[in-house]
């Protein structure tokens, strides 16, 4: 099997490639911006139809959140107009396609987990550009997963759980916002979920992060706690912390379509942290 991987720079799109990489079954092809820019419909066509993957697995992304309020129209251009090119090269050639998204699809006004098809409602740019992304590769492919991710951390590039032992470093105190509520994701098991979910045809949408949920403060004092570090950690409100993009509150998500079609659960997030500190640590 033809792997094709985009955003192979990024945090996921690395370790995706790291484990495929291991697989004897699969050929994995990463391509970074600066290889394939899909923004592009000549570079999608050309390189897909040069390559002919079988499974085209979507992980490049514009993910500053924040930037994104101002830098509407290329927030667009790659979450949702790239994925459109990839999506409409991907049927001619009768590949699967697999769209990376994410939480802020929601509004985060629910206090239960959101299920796969429940209603969708950004509430900022990033969330609202993810969203057209999704209805563009689910009416334009017939052969496609959307997999909804959140919190997401691993050992390559920048993430919450590197940020925190940073300044925890420099400040010896940190203060996080208490008020928001997610479900921690370690890009390890991401891609262990996809490498499964991609050997099947058991096409949709589906919620993978690792099970269970916590705030932001709460991951943090984990953190601390994990690596046993003597860090004070003080809960504050958003209110304290006013962002550009305003966050969803509760964007924990139910794993119904995974149970559903009998695929194996991510483990809990507080297991996978634990893992990841340990091997953060031998780098």
């Amino acid at each position: 099997m033809k792997i094709l991987v985009t955003g192979a720079a990024g945090q996921l799109g690395h370790d995706v490639i790291k484990l495929f990489g291991e697989n004897n079954e699969l050929s994995v092809i990463g391509l970074d911006r600066q290889q394939l820019d899909v923004t592009s419909v000549e570079d999608c066509e050309a390189i897909l139809n040069s390559v002919r993957p079988d499974v085209i697995i979507h992980c490049a992304a514009y993910t500053a959140v924040d930037q994104a309020e101002k830098e509407e129209d290329l927030a667009y251009s790659v979450n949702a107009f790239g994925a459109r090119n990839l999506a409409v090269v991907a049927e001619k050639i009768g590949a699967k396609i697999c769209y990376i998204s994410t939480d802020y699809v929601f509004d985060g006004t629910k206090n239960v987990p959101y299920k796969e098809y429940d209603r969708k409602e950004p509430i900022n740019v990033y969330g609202h550009s993810k969203h057209a992304g999704e209805e563009l590769v689910s009416s334009l492919s017939s052969r496609y997963f959307i997999v909804r991710t959140s919190w997401v951390y691993g050992s390559h590039g920048h993430n919450f759980v590197k940020t925190m032992l940073k300044l925890a470093l420099e400040k010896g105190q940190l203060k996080v916002v208490d008020d928001q509520f997610g479900s921690p994701t370690y890009t390890k098991d991401l891609a262990k979920f996809l490498l499964a979910l991609i050997k099947t045809e058991q096409f949709g949408i589906y919620h993978a992060t690792n099970t269970g949920s916590c705030s932001w403060f709460e991951f943090a004092k984990a953190i601390m706690e994990e690596k046993k570090l003597n860090v004070s950690v003080e809960p504050c409100s958003s209110k304290e912390y006013p962002r550009p993009a305003p966050r969803p509150a509760y964007s924990v998500m139910d794993h119904q379509a995974i149970r559903s079609n009998r695929l194996e659960d991510l483990r809990p997030w507080r297991d996978a942290l634990k893992e990841f500190l340990c091997e953060l640590g031998s780098l």
